[in-house]
């Protein structure tokens, strides 16, 4: 039994979808069938510890909010049982759809668009290999921190040590 939506319900739902295509970078389009209520749940907890969302959408309601926005050349993707994935991190969604249809071939990626640029599932594919925003972040940090870490270590060597590199460096400073 199928329960209509009104047209008050219909224009909340386009301009909830709307907002939500127009705060995001990154949209995965994916075609899910057959998923159990565990699987999806799974997917959806996935989704959101990675800082992502998974929303099963209605095609013709999802067409109409992505009209005006820069995902809008995704419109043709629309057809049939379909969801998006979507993040502000230009690499989570991504990440979190390819593993899950890797191991569930129930959900199948079938397109996407990163900042309004249309992204085929080969593209969506090799941006999940990327490193995420936070993974880029610690590496940063460990690569600012190691020569701190090297000039602390030298400054807490015992005094001995400290005075025979300071000798060795006026001693070189004479012979010059």
């Amino acid at each position: 039994m199928e329960t209509k939506v009104d047209r008050t319900e219909k224009k909340n739902l386009v301009a909830s979808l709307k907002d939500l295509f127009e705060g995001t970078n990154l949209m995965v389009v994916t075609q899910q069938s057959g998923l159990t209520v565990a699987e999806s749940s799974d997917l959806r907890n996935r989704m959101r510890d990675a800082g992502a969302s998974f929303k099963v959408t209605k095609n013709r309601l999802a067409r109409l909010a992505l009209d005006g926005t820069k995902f809008a050349e995704l419109t043709s993707l629309f057809s049939g049982p379909t969801a998006v994935a979507t993040s502000e991190d230009s690499v989570a969604a991504a990440k979190v759809a390819v593993g899950f249809a890797k191991d569930n071939d129930k959900l199948v990626i079938i397109g996407g668009a990163l900042d309004g640029q249309v992204l085929d599932v080969d593209r969506i594919k090799a941006l999940a290999a990327l490193p995420s925003l936070d993974e880029l972040r610690a590496k940063l940090v460990g690569m600012i921190s190691t020569p701190a870490t090297r000039i602390a270590r030298v400054l807490s060597a015992p005094g001995g040590q400290v005075a025979r590199v300071i000798s060795a460096y006026s001693e070189k400073g004479e012979a010059a």
